[in-house]
């Protein structure tokens, strides 16, 4: 077992702002321009800055608690998080790797798309999305939270085999954070709603931590933004 896993999502992104505004006006389109695919979705100001608070926070950790294994989502938000962290840091931090297992949900024909452009170019989403339940739903070309626990369970085995005894932290997005929780804690559907229901859905560059001292990962803390300046 790895003897910490620190799940970190990414800090705000620019996607991040301008869909709940379009969505909350039914606009078809983004009133910002987003260009290329949503791996290459940047970071705004205030989630280049919540990274750098990151970085801070890391900056008091004690020697003997700092990450031995660092390892991002391959989209640029998450990336970009790290290194503008490890930057603020001050410290020589381990260089980080990707994994492509750590993608956020894979949306798809629908990605980028607002709620309302959905509706208008795929009217029958709605009726398939309610068929088959929000566990087991994916999108046309994409995937469903069933599919990203496959491939987290995956990701968490190798980590185990790889990286046994040392201090991870994972920097990637809501959807693997959540359901990440549920891969460690072996949660069913209903329980992963009850923990959103409770916590709130993940928030941007929230630290959730993961003891594996006593040999089985331990939740230590979730969603937690107390090193962030506004919290």
């Amino acid at each position: 077992m790895v003897a910490e896993l620190i799940l970190v999502r990414h800090g705000q992104s620019l996607a991040n702002v301008a869909f709940p505004a379009a969505d909350a006006e039914e606009l078809l389109e983004l009133k910002v321009e987003l260009s290329g695919r949503d791996a290459e979705v940047p970071l705004t100001e205030t989630g280049e800055e919540q990274a750098a608070a990151l970085g801070r926070w890391l900056a008091t950790l004690p020697a003997d608690q700092l990450p031995e294994v660092v390892i991002t989502s391959p989209y640029l938000r998450a990336r970009e998080t790290w290194r503008l962290a490890a930057e603020a840091s001050g410290l020589d931090l381990p260089e980080p790797t990707t994994d492509d297992r750590l993608v956020d949900r894979l949306m798809g024909d629908l990605e980028l798309l607002t709620r309302a452009a959905v509706t208008a170019r795929f009217p029958d989403e709605a009726g398939r999305r309610a068929a088959a339940g929000e566990y087991e739903y994916a999108p046309p070309g994409g995937e469903s939270f069933a599919d990203i626990r496959v491939r987290l369970t995956a990701f968490l085995a190798d980590l185990e085999r790889d990286h046994a005894g040392r201090r991870v932290v994972v920097v990637a997005h809501d959807a693997v954070v959540l359901m990440m929780r549920a891969v460690v804690e072996n949660l069913e559907w209903e329980q992963v709603l009850a923990v959103e229901a409770e916590a709130g859905s993940v928030r941007n560059a929230s630290i959730s931590r993961f003891d594996g001292s006593s040999g089985t990962l331990v939740l230590d803390r979730y969603n937690v933004i107390d090193h962030l300046p506004s919290a």
